[in-house]
């Protein structure tokens, strides 16, 4: 029985997209993908509407969004590209207002810092690194996370460690102020994303989660 939620997804073929789409399409829900190479994605099903286009084109957003009810985007950094995330956040929004779509999930890095956290040292200290090799692309997170902060959709920023790319499930814990484990498997962030589906407990909320 398929789901009556139609769901936009960002990030869809990527590696840890893959994971959450072939999840959601287990749980049959709809979903509309926007690829920018649409004949490298491999899944098929007729749940799925590809949508060709780039993020952070505002068109390419209002076409995805169309129709949908819920955004989820795994999108990460393109490299040597410019940045992508806050940009990629604006046109979301923007198409979130004109279809009068409230809820939006992302997956983002520990490093996001919210004023809501008490980061311990292996948190402080991988979040240390990633300002100092990759500052252009924190400092467009952290820009992701005020541009939400200051929007009315009911949005969650999952914050994730070093992510595993396999189909393992493992035991998650989450917080709002620390990241409890240094790693995370790609289906269990899938699995978690599906969770926040029907559920507002992380709304407005960036929860860290890991495996124990």
């Amino acid at each position: 029985m398929k789901n009556n939620k139609k769901i936009a997804v960002l990030g869809g073929g990527g590696r840890t997209g893959k994971f959450l789409v072939r999840q959601l399409i287990d749980k049959q829900y709809r979903l509309k993908l926007l690829l920018r190479r649409p004949e490298e994605f491999t899944i098929e099903n007729s749940l799925i509407e590809i949508i060709k286009g780039d993020a952070v084109n505002p068109e390419s957003i209002h076409s995805l969004l169309e129709g949908c009810q819920v955004v989820i985007s795994t999108i990460g950094q393109r490299k040597d590209e410019p940045m992508v995330s806050s940009q990629a956040t604006l046109n979301i929004l923007e198409s979130m207002d004109t279809f009068e779509i409230e809820r939006y999930i992302l997956v983002a890095g520990l490093n996001v810092d919210t004023p809501f956290d008490k980061k311990g040292e292996k948190t402080k200290m991988a979040t240390d690194w990633m300002k100092a090799n990759f500052s252009e692309t924190h400092a467009d997170r952290q820009k992701t996370y005020s541009i939400l902060e200051k929007s009315d959709v009911n949005w969650t920023m999952v914050r994730v460690p070093l992510i595993e790319f396999s189909g393992n499930y493992g035991s998650v814990i989450s917080s709002l102020e620390d990241c409890k484990g240094e790693k995370i498997s790609a289906s269990d962030i899938a699995a978690f994303i599906i969770e926040q589906l029907s559920s507002d407990k992380y709304f407005k909320k960036s929860p860290f989660i890991a495996n124990s």
